[in-house]
């Protein structure tokens, strides 16, 4: 098989044979993924900003428990 071959082959594939999403699908999905993601993105910040707090709460506790 060649690359034309793999090209021409790919080509109908993705105009013939592929069910593309309608478009109010397309942005129910988007609406989806959007919010997962923000949801996502908040609860990384509040895990992150949970634990530097704790690492910077031990590193104050050694620094006082060493003067």
């Amino acid at each position: 098989m060649s690359l034309v071959d793999f090209v021409k082959g790919s080509y109908f594939e993705f105009k013939d044979k592929v069910e593309w999403p309608k478009w109010p699908e397309l942005q129910s999905s988007t609406v989806v993924v959007t919010i997962g993601t923000v949801l996502l993105a908040l609860f990384v910040f509040g895990v992150d900003s949970l634990f530097s707090k704790s690492i910077a709460n031990v590193i104050s506790l050694f620094i006082n428990l060493f003067n």
